[in-house]
């Protein structure tokens, strides 16, 4: 279309019509424009509010861990002993257990007699060994030699591992050991017939660990006792044996600390963004973005009101409360001291059910707004979307309608053009004519 309008523009009148053309297709287009400006703004708030309800939904996935009983099942253990070490998990139970450690967990291995070259033959009555693990004995077929005897052991999958060490003689000493500690990894090794290989071997017995516990002898198969003491596990080590100590469990004030510490901070950020993009600035005198979205406003007051129970208390005796801004506050010593004072009940303030518990009256406002089908930020970014397709179709509406205005306006331009053309070439062949006319001299005449 360009081309055409550039090839008519100012033929005949003289007259920049491409341009005229342009300047009245822009009055022409001025509510596509506004349209198009409309849907600019729609765009930019569906992303801002798709943005809003990921925060929100993050914000209700953190409350709804916090209402969870065993997010507040969390412990610390400490131990007076070096050498005895525990860890605390959900279940444990406040207090101290005192503990004299008798002995480690040691692994059943046998060492043998007599030394070989690893090709030499060590295997009797034939090639195959007897492997006998508590009740269950395994027959292995070996090459017979000191090598292979070694490697069908070690792939045998039966528990144990074999290792040859090579001796000043230029010999190697068999050593098969259990792959776990304990009484229970014991085992024996013949040949076919119950022989001894390798002239016998002296053997250090699997023996299980043990602890005393209040006049109870306790036993492991490994350093690490598990189940003994409630939601306690605890290892032994050399430098433990033969002392008596005690594992202390106490709540862990600094992890749930950190988890509410985290959860005001998420409020108060997506409060202020709430903010900037609601409320009308003074210095800039623009309003924000979503200025005109009232469900926003109503999102920010029910998180804010969710810090009240309703029979009425506040959160502030466990450091929790709003300053004069509209922001919370926490107070980490006041929060870790109520913890430490009564563990269960300060949990019970975040995880009872339905509006008693804190973390459940936050979740249910952050759900409400961020819900993917009920929430009333999707509603809002689901209008906007219905709104915006809308738009996009009243533009490429517009879009067609001004193409035929630009062919209307570019053909009534270039009728002009001719007609003009027609009549300059019209009055060029009438001046011609009148001035081929021979003159006429009044003077002449009379003579």
């Amino acid at each position: 279309m360009a081309s055409a309008t550039s090839s008519i523009s100012g033929l005949a009148s003289g007259l920049d019509t491409a341009t005229i053309i342009d300047q009245l297709m822009t009055l022409e287009a001025a509510p596509q424009t506004r349209l198009k400006s409309r849907l600019t703004s729609e765009q930019s708030q569906v992303t801002t509010l798709q943005s809003l309800n990921t925060q929100v939904a993050a914000l209700a996935t953190q409350a709804k861990e916090l209402a969870k009983t065993s997010s507040w099942k969390v412990f610390s253990a400490t131990s007076s002993l070096t050498g005895l070490t525990a860890t605390a998990s959900t279940g444990a139970l406040q207090g101290g257990v005192t503990m004299t450690v008798n002995s480690l967990a040691v692994a059943h291995r046998l060492t043998y007699t007599n030394t070989a070259a690893l090709t030499d033959t060590v295997v009797t009555n034939g090639t195959d060994v007897k492997l006998t693990v508590g009740s269950t004995t395994t027959t292995l077929t070996t090459d017979g030699t000191l090598k292979g005897l070694a490697a069908a052991l070690n792939a045998s999958g039966t528990g144990v591992q074999a290792s040859t060490v090579k001796l000043d003689n230029g010999t190697y000493r068999l050593s098969v050991q259990a792959t776990s500690t304990g009484a229970a990894a014991a085992f024996t090794l013949t040949d076919s017939t119950g022989a001894d290989l390798l002239g016998g071997a002296a053997v250090t017995q699997g023996v299980d660990a043990s602890v005393t516990i209040g006049g109870d002898t306790i036993h492991s198969a490994s350093n690490t006792f598990t189940g003994v003491v409630p939601g306690v596990d605890f290892t032994i080590a050399s430098a433990a044996v033969g002392q008596t100590g005690t594992i202390t469990v106490s709540a862990d004030s600094t992890s749930a600390t950190t988890k509410v510490k985290s959860l005001v901070t998420a409020i108060n950020a997506l409060v202020s963004q709430i903010d900037t993009l609601t409320n009308y600035d003074a210095t800039t005198k623009k309003s924000g973005a979503l200025s005109n979205e009232g469900s926003l406003r109503e999102l920010r007051s029910n998180l804010l009101n969710a810090l009240y129970p309703a029979d009425g208390s506040t959160m502030a005796d466990i450091g929790i409360q709003t300053d004069r801004y509209g922001k919370l506050t926490f107070d980490e010593d006041k929060f870790a001291t109520a913890l430490k004072a009564n563990p269960d009940a300060l949990a019970t303030r975040f995880t009872a059910t339905g509006t008693a518990g804190y973390a459940n009256r936050l979740a249910t406002v952050a759900e409400g707004a961020s819900n993917s089908t009920t929430g009333t930020i999707t509603s809002s970014i689901t209008g906007r979307n219905s709104s915006i397709k809308t738009l996009q179709e009243s533009i490429e509406n517009w879009t067609d309608r001004l193409e035929l205005r630009r062919t209307a306006l570019t053909q009534q331009f270039t009728n002009m053009e001719t007609t003009l053309s027609t009549l300059n070439s019209t009055s060029s062949w009438l001046t011609g004519q009148i001035n081929s006319l021979p003159s006429w001299d009044s003077g002449s005449s009379s003579k």
